[in-house]
């Protein structure tokens, strides 16, 4: 017998995304967070977005690794208060 698969909640997949970041040493590239996050293309642009727009993530350039993400102190704190809940 197959055991359901209860889908993630907005709220879930927003605090996968910031602790895929947080625990890259708070630097990230898009297709490491959407790859560890478990989402496809366009699940991962619309959280990603809202993320963006929302000063939760920063974009940071890396000299090394080219454009990365990080958490903003906003990003931290919802991540904490995600994780409370």
């Amino acid at each position: 017998m197959r055991s359901e698969i209860k889908p993630r909640s907005r709220w879930d997949i927003i605090l996968d995304i910031l602790e895929v970041i947080a625990i890259a040493e708070n630097r990230a590239k898009k297709t490491r967070i959407m790859k560890k996050a478990y989402l496809d293309w366009r699940n991962f642009q619309r959280h990603f977005g809202f993320l963006i727009d929302g000063d939760f993530i920063e974009e940071i350039d890396d000299p090394s690794r080219g454009t990365v993400y990080g958490l903003t102190v906003r990003g931290k704190d919802l991540k904490s208060k995600l994780k409370d809940v």
